[in-house]
């Protein structure tokens, strides 16, 4: 099944917008889209170190001491490294990175909530568990691996579906057009595969659709793509490649016509997340012409896999992370008006060891700390639980501060999906047997 997605992919790949669609057609209407929600996933590819994104000062688990004698050289400096204002929360103390200082007066401001530990998992499991390899998620501890167990929807079993995709799957039918739900801005990804809708992959400010088919003389070679595509070879394969082709163009057509006259006023950052965030801001504006109620959305920054050099990268990182964010927030509130509709969570591949490298970087770990941000979000709080930041806890995987999540991927996208509309239990098939849901983001 991947390699065939993966063959209709390349072969669609020359539109430049890329759909992978099924053949059923839903019935366009005419009316916009009044019911609007947007999911926008950021993923930090690499393994963000969490451990450094939001710092607790004075949990009963830990205090900033502890954290400065195991962290040794990653730790921050409270003078120069961090958020000048501490954020009081639940009768304790907390610090974000300074770099990520838009998103910490996000937070106080009641946009943003913090999901504390998650991770995939099989079932919830202790410290004396994890050794026993059918009750934790395969290859624990590899990027490609658990980067498909948190975009995928299942940790148990190697599934073709991401969560995304399945998502997409179902609020399809609630848009009014045929237009795809699901769209990434940060090339090929697994998110957004789903059993029966379509997805498109473009590149923010690239071409939309086939070159040298937009004048006069063109118009015999676009009859000619046409026969091309529309000669019945009695091929399964070609035909359906040639069906994606075909449904490729016309999706880029019908994106570069609801995008021809929209600009988004709002500053972004000139970084790769922010130009990405920047074209979902003006898809989002488009949604009326478009026709759609329900979209996704897929945007990634690299970098975050950091076994040396770790706060040097993530003085870089964080600022664009942060920034680009802000930007993205103040276009959905202050312009477009929809703050209340949109929301915007990051992944990434797991977080790393609490205990540094001999390089002044971290190790790939597990549990990680995540940020959800939104007009609709009850923001200002925590969620979920933090691990005991002592070294060989319970909460340790081994010796290193890898955290056992206290809670699953599952939990973390049910609380999304269902606040965009679908039943998460078509997504997340296992979720019901991780207990009741910490992640109570819309409530």
């Amino acid at each position: 099944m991947f390699s065939r997605r993966r063959f209709i992919r390349i072969g669609a790949a020359s539109v430049g917008s890329l759909a992978l669609r099924n053949f059923g057609v839903l019935p366009a209407m005419a009316q916009a889209a009044s019911d609007y929600k947007a999911l926008v996933c950021v993923f930090l590819f690499g393994g963000n170190d969490s451990n450094n994104t939001i710092i607790p000062v004075d949990l009963p688990q830990a205090t900033y001491s502890e954290y400065q004698t195991i962290r040794k050289n990653l730790a921050l400096s409270a003078a120069t490294d961090l958020t000048t204002e501490r954020l009081a929360l639940d009768g304790h103390n907390y610090y974000f990175h300074k770099g990520l200082t838009e998103l910490a007066d996000l937070f106080t401001q009641g946009k943003m909530a913090v999901a504390a530990n998650v991770g995939p998992l099989v079932q919830k499991v202790n410290r004396t568990q994890v050794s026993n390899p059918l009750l934790v998620p395969p290859h624990l501890f590899s990027h490609s691996d658990q980067q498909l167990e948190w975009q995928g929807s299942d940790a148990t079993e190697k599934t073709p579906f991401g969560w995304g995709g399945l998502a997409a799957d179902q609020a399809q039918s609630m848009n009014l057009s045929t237009f795809p739900t699901f769209l990434s801005v940060a090339g090929n990804d697994f998110f957004g595969t789903g059993q029966t809708s379509s997805q498109i992959e473009l590149t923010p400010g690239g071409s939309l659709g086939l070159t040298g088919f937009d004048y006069t003389l063109a118009q015999h070679r676009s009859a000619a793509l046409n026969t091309l595509l529309t000669t019945e070879t009695g091929l399964s394969l070609v035909g359906s490649a040639n069906g994606v082709m075909s449904n490729s163009i016309a999706d880029a057509k019908m994106l570069t016509n609801a995008l021809k006259n929209v600009t988004v006023s709002t500053v972004f950052p000139t970084t790769s997340l922010g130009a990405q965030l920047k074209q979902v801001a003006q898809i989002i504006k488009a949604r009326d012409t478009l026709q759609m109620r329900r979209q996704i959305f897929f945007c990634a920054l690299g970098g975050f896999d950091t076994h040396t050099a770790e706060l040097t990268a993530h003085r870089t990182l964080y600022p664009q992370l942060s920034q680009a964010v802000n930007a993205f927030y103040t276009a959905m509130s202050n312009e477009l008006l929809v703050e209340n509709n949109v929301t915007l969570f990051t992944e990434s591949d797991f977080s790393r060891t609490f205990q540094p490298t001999t390089g002044d970087g971290s190790d790939h770990a597990w549990g990680s700390h995540h940020m959800v941000i939104g007009g609709a979000v009850q923001g200002n709080k925590i969620y979920g639980t933090f691990p005991t930041f002592a070294l060989g806890s319970n909460d340790d995987f081994d010796n290193r501060g890898r955290w056992i999540p206290s809670s699953a991927v599952d939990q973390y996208g049910a609380a999304l999906v269902n606040w965009f509309g679908v039943d998460a239990t078509k997504v997340f098939k296992n979720v019901n047997s991780f207990g009741a849901n910490p992640f109570t983001f819309f409530s």
